[in-house]
């Protein structure tokens, strides 16, 4: 018995290396009569090895301890609440903002002594040039005065002659929209100038959600 153990034992180990069933021959004693041999040979028989198994063993789950497990879950509840409690930060614009630099007071340069001629011939040339300037503007305004009292007069005449001509003069003319004019520059453009290709560098600033610790 302990021959045919080993025996079955071979087969099996072998019928697993090669993915292959196995199976035991019947006992081949000349007299097997009684209960005992019918049951050996029948487990004999049914002994099969089936194919391999091609996977890796499951592997030993760690123990957590539940207490640890649940002070984690209180430290994240705690930190989701002090981000609610904690108000949205807004974005700077940057385009609002002077920088402390430029609201200094203080002149880095200093202003170039003016002899005491130079600046009385530019006090004087400021003098005239305002009085210019006012004359020019008064002259214009009387200018624009005469002509929309002109303007008035007419209408008032061709309203006497025809209503519907006057009704077609002081239509709106919608051809006059919209009204584009390119008027003369301080610095004239120069004939053929292209302007360089500039570079581009991404200075944009990257704002973080910071937590405040109380």
């Amino acid at each position: 018995m302990a021959a045919l153990g080993a025996a079955a034992r071979a087969l099996a180990l072998q019928g697993r290396s090669g993915g292959l069933r196995a199976c035991l021959p019947r006992p081949c004693w000349p007299h097997a009569p009684g209960r005992e041999s019918h049951l050996w040979a029948t487990a004999l028989l049914s002994l099969r090895a089936a194919l391999p198994v091609r996977g890796e063993p499951l592997r030993k789950k760690k123990k957590v301890d539940p207490r640890k497990e649940q002070a984690a879950k209180d430290r994240l509840k705690k930190k989701i609440k002090k981000l609610e409690k904690v108000s949205q930060e807004l974005i700077p614009i940057e385009d609002f903002i002077t920088p402390v630099k430029y609201l200094q007071e203080e002149r880095q340069r200093p202003e170039p002594e003016v002899p005491f001629e130079v600046s009385e011939r530019r006090t004087l040339l400021m003098k005239k040039w305002t009085l210019y300037k006012q004359q020019e503007a008064e002259a214009e305004q009387k200018k624009i005065r005469s002509m929309l009292e002109a303007q008035q007069e007419a209408l008032r005449e061709l309203r006497q002659e025809s209503e519907l001509l006057y009704q077609a003069a002081i239509r709106r003319d919608d051809s006059l929209f919209p009204f584009e004019k390119e008027g003369p520059t301080y610095t004239p453009a120069t004939p053929g100038y292209q302007a360089p290709e500039g570079k581009y560098n991404d200075v944009t600033k990257v704002y973080v959600q910071v937590v405040h610790k109380r």
